[in-house]
This record gives C-alpha cells, structure tokens and sequence, in this order.
C-alpha cells in the first residue's frame, strides 16, 4: 500500500519525506491555507520534495470551469514535473463531466468528497485516475466507513477496474490497517497519524535498555 502525507506543511512533508516512506501527497484549500503562504510557492516547493502524485483541488463548481481551472494549475508547474499532477474533484455531476474531459486530455484526477461505493464506481467509469472514500466522516456520522472501502475493493477487483482507491479521512494509525489488510491502493495520512504509526512504548522501552546494557559494556 502506498503512503501518501495529506498535508501542506512543508517542514512536515520535508521531514517526513526524507525518511524514504512517501510516495505522494494531498492538500486541499483548508490545508493550503493555514500555511501563510501563497499557493503557488507552497506547490512549487512540494513537488522538489516527493516524487509522486502531488493532488491539488479545484474550486470552481461547473464543469467547464473546473477543467479550465485544473489546465491554469497544470500551466503553472514546470514541465518535468506534470507526470506528478493530480488535479481534485468534487463527486457530483460536474465534477465526473471534468474529469471525463480531464482524462482525454491525460490530466490525471482524484475524484473527492466520496461516501459510497456506488460514487467511487461512477468516478471509475468516468475515467478517474483516483477515488477517495472519507472514511472518518463516515465514522463521525455513524456509519462504518471501512465498510464503504471494502465494498470498493470487492467491486474494483471483480472488474479489474484500474482507478486506485485512496483511503482518506484517516483519524488514527487503526484506520491504515485496516485500509491496507483491505487491499487499498493508497492511504492519505495526516503527519501526527504517521508519527504514531512508527511509534511503540516497547520499542522506546528497548532502545532505552540497549543503550544501558551498552553504556555498561563500555566500562
């Protein structure tokens, strides 16, 4: 299963990046905002950081606009890096009208805000690149959202459909098991869910007891 960072701290995407775990990033506007920054100095500098899909969101609501918008934003990256573009788009109508005109134009898509299988599979159809059920919104209205991902992955591989399935709204390192025993594609994880990830009160414990054992062979 791939890892992707879903922030737009950029000394968080730098550290975190520099320990080899990385394979992608998603932002979106409430993200992007709360780095002080201009959008387009934020971006610039994510993609010198992961070699992977960088996912930026539209916010415009007709279809037309979304592509035009999503072609302004591929406009502005430098060329050796559009490989790496993934534009966003909401799950609605328009938004599956952008991303059939996206795909012909080989602009790769990650269609958001998804709450059910029946979504992901009209996203699939509609030539999306990516899908990403939110599953702890979900979970916040009650309902299993781990569930909606592991109906997503019966019908994707009874299909062979090749849209990768992008676990988001990740609350908790319990969230990644369960996407990855799932089978999913990808998860999006926020920077303070993957640090809990590599950490375990017994491993602190040990590398704590060899530093004494070894502080003792010293002498």
């Amino acid at each position: 299963m791939k890892i992707f960072i879903d922030t737009a701290d950029l000394n968080e995407i730098k550290e975190i990046a520099s320990w080899g775990i990385l394979d992608g990033v998603t932002t979106n506007p409430t993200l992007l905002a709360k780095c002080g920054r201009s959008f387009q100095d934020i971006i610039d500098e994510i993609f010198t950081l992961v070699d992977g899909p960088i996912n930026l969101e539209v916010l415009s609501e007709k279809a037309d606009d979304m592509v035009r918008e999503a072609k302004q934003i591929v406009s502005k990256i430098p060329q050796k890096y559009h490989k790496n573009i993934t534009i966003k788009i909401p799950m609605d109508s328009e938004g599956l009208i952008a991303v059939k005109a996206l795909c012909k134009d080989g602009i790769k898509t990650n269609v958001t805000l998804i709450f059910s299988a029946n979504q992901a599979l009209l996203a699939a159809k509609a030539g999306a690149t990516f899908v990403s059920p939110f599953i702890g919104r979900l979970d916040d209205n009650g309902q299993e959202g781990m569930h909606v991902i592991e109906e997503i992955m019966d019908i994707f591989c009874n299909y062979d459909i090749e849209t990768e399935v992008i676990v988001a709204s990740i609350r908790h390192p319990i969230h990644v098991i369960e996407a990855a025993r799932l089978g999913a594609d990808i998860a999006t994880i926020p920077p303070e869910v993957i640090r809990k990830m590599m950490k375990h009160p017994l491993t602190d414990a040990g590398i704590k007891s060899f530093l004494k054992d070894w502080e003792k062979v010293k002498k």
